[in-house]
């Protein structure tokens, strides 16, 4: 008899794979920002050489994230992304969609191997200076040792600050670590390929409610957009 277990870790998100990250999603603490403080969104992305679509597509997906969560007061997105021998940054906190669209337009993705520790270690000292409500990494591959990672996304996890994962393609290497960073995090892992970019959309922004208005925004949401993020009002209903 087979359950979601036995699924690949990096089958496309869909069915049983979008309602679990769903489930985590509406199950997660919700940390909202303090009264007339609007909510704060890092936004990792592997900019390696095989990343360049993804790349393109978020560049899109972010004008969203914000216009679905400017009713709830806002929220501040920071980029950060590694590429290339060692290159690694993080751009400024953006408020406006135009500003880091404008940004992000203006990075290339490089090959080079993956630094997703240094994502996590720099959530750890943004969030030590002022509270992020949620971490979102996108990525498709893991080089990296994966003990030290899980240790780091351990003291993300006791800071309070759920790290939400978007994995593309079928790397179980990568899917392994990124499940167990997600569960240190108490945040949620979800699998994706460039056949459910429009599902991807709609999550991330999802997401992106959550770290601005917490759970009610995000039931909320979920009602408005339908699709994928419908099953989450489901979830939240039975909560």
């Amino acid at each position: 008899m087979s359950n979601d277990r036995d699924k690949l870790p990096g089958m496309p998100a869909k069915g049983a794979e979008v309602d679990a990250f769903l489930k985590k999603l509406a199950a997660t603490p919700a940390v909202r920002p303090g009264p007339g403080r609007r909510g704060r969104l890092m936004f990792a992305l592997d900019a390696t050489a095989s990343r360049q679509p993804t790349w393109d597509q978020a560049c899109h997906i972010q004008a969203e994230m914000f216009r679905e969560t400017a009713a709830l007061g806002g929220l501040d997105i920071q980029v950060v992304y590694y590429r290339g021998f060692a290159g690694f940054g993080a751009s400024p906190w953006f408020s406006e969609a135009a500003d880091l669209l404008k940004h992000m337009s203006g990075i290339a993705c490089l090959g080079g191997k993956t630094q997703i520790g240094r994502v996590l270690k720099s959530a750890i000292a943004e969030t030590k200076r002022q509270k992020i409500n949620a971490l979102v990494f996108v990525g498709d591959c893991m080089e990296e040792d994966v003990d030290a990672l899980c240790h780091q996304a351990g003291e993300l996890g006791l800071l309070g600050v759920p790290t939400f994962i978007f994995h593309e393609g079928r790397d179980p290497k990568a899917a392994q670590a990124f499940r167990q960073i997600a569960h240190l995090t108490r945040g949620a892992y979800c699998a994706f390929d460039a056949n459910s970019a429009q599902q991807l959309r709609e999550l991330l922004s999802a997401v992106a409610v959550y770290a601005a208005g917490g759970r009610a925004a995000l039931e909320d949401y979920s009602r408005r957009a339908g699709g994928a993020t419908l099953l989450l009002a489901r979830q939240v209903a039975k909560s």
